[in-house]
């Protein structure tokens, strides 16, 4: 077989309907759209429109409450801290910061206002970490290794409280 002998299978390829091509096409016209009004012609905008009737989005009670100003934590386990060390994607003697996650590839692209470290998995070594938020069996997990926990929103509430 060569470049020039290939081709489609025999019904791959559908022929498109010509429509609005006279009355002996079969879909002149009005082109199969019925006669006149909002449908018949292009952009309709008619989605959840329920002919006056009140809509169903309408009829269903509301529930609920979005909070707009909601801050959104990455979350980093101490699992995946673990593992980063051991392939040399963090130091030990280092302070472990934003930045250094994010390095690393432990804190993915998002909206995220800081880093949460959560207690899921074990930690051996004692590192220092500094991040906006821990859980308190983290912070105790990292200390039972022998290293310590900096919390940047506990820090930010004792400065407020002090001024």
């Amino acid at each position: 077989m060569k470049l020039h002998e290939l081709r489609d299978n025999e019904g791959s390829r559908y022929r498109k309907k010509r429509l609005g091509r006279g009355i002996g096409s079969g879909k002149g016209k009005t082109s199969g759209r019925g006669v006149k009004g909002q449908k018949a012609r292009e952009g309709v905008s008619l989605n959840g429109f329920e002919g006056g009737q009140l809509p169903l989005y309408r009829r269903m009670p509301k529930r609920g409450f979005k909070n707009i100003f909601r801050k959104v934590y990455a979350p980093v386990n101490l699992g995946s801290l673990e593992k980063a060390l051991a392939e040399g994607k963090l130091e030990a003697g280092s302070v472990i910061n934003e930045e250094a996650l994010r390095k690393a590839g432990l804190v993915g692209t998002g909206k995220y206002v800081g880093i949460r470290l959560l207690a899921d998995g074990e930690i051996s070594r004692a590192i220092t970490v500094e991040v906006a938020g821990a859980s308190a069996s983290a912070i105790a997990a990292v200390e039972k290794a022998g290293g310590s926990v900096k919390t940047l929103v506990a820090a930010r509430k004792e400065a407020n409280t002090a001024s």
